[in-house]
């Protein structure tokens, strides 16, 4: 059995925080390559999680990745939780112009008591079908279609759809390697 990952000598709070590094969000568009490499992303994100979350077993899910982080559990639900607002400002974008999306604060989410109560297993297959679904959306969209905007009200920041597309590829990516970290 695997040690706690925050109590693993050699590892800092900077990769255990940002396993993948930081986000970069494209200040240019997308060529249609790049997309598909995140839209990819995107879509094997459920398969690598599931896979992930087998890999550090019941036991070590409900550990934290670090010092005062949330634990593998908590993590899976977020994603859940997170992609299913992010495939929902999607549909914002694409049908009204330039809305405000909602905030919501994953925080608070994840002390919620269907998160402690739920298995993973549930996330995972919301996940999975959720994903499915948006990456149709992602494939059918046009050029047009990815520079549509949404206003993001916490971080008072206007994103264009490939830029959505970036940071939740990333946002997929970054959890996964918190998963990944209490697997070790």
């Amino acid at each position: 059995m695997s040690q706690n990952p925050a109590a693993a000598p050699g590892i800092d709070d900077e990769h255990l925080r940002y396993p993948v590094g930081r986000v970069v969000l494209p200040q240019q568009p997308l060529t249609p390559a790049e997309r598909l490499g995140y839209i990819q992303q995107i879509a094997d994100l459920p398969a690598q999680l599931r896979e992930a979350g087998k890999a550090a077993g019941g036991v070590r899910l409900e550990q934290p990745y670090r010092p005062g982080g949330w634990n593998g559990r908590q993590v899976i639900h977020h994603l859940a939780d997170a992609h299913l607002n992010n495939y929902l400002r999607f549909h914002l974008a694409l049908t009204e112009e330039h809305p405000s999306i909602p905030a919501w604060n994953p925080n608070a989410w994840v002390e919620l008591p269907d998160v402690a109560a739920t298995p993973i297993t549930v996330s995972l297959g919301m996940l999975e079908h959720l994903h499915a679904r948006w990456v149709v959306l992602l494939y059918h969209l046009t050029e047009a279609d990815w520079q549509r905007t949404f206003y993001h009200p916490v971080f008072d920041r206007v994103y264009t759809l490939e830029q959505a597309l970036v940071q939740y590829a990333w946002h997929g990516r970054h959890h996964l390697g918190h998963v990944q970290l209490l697997a070790r």
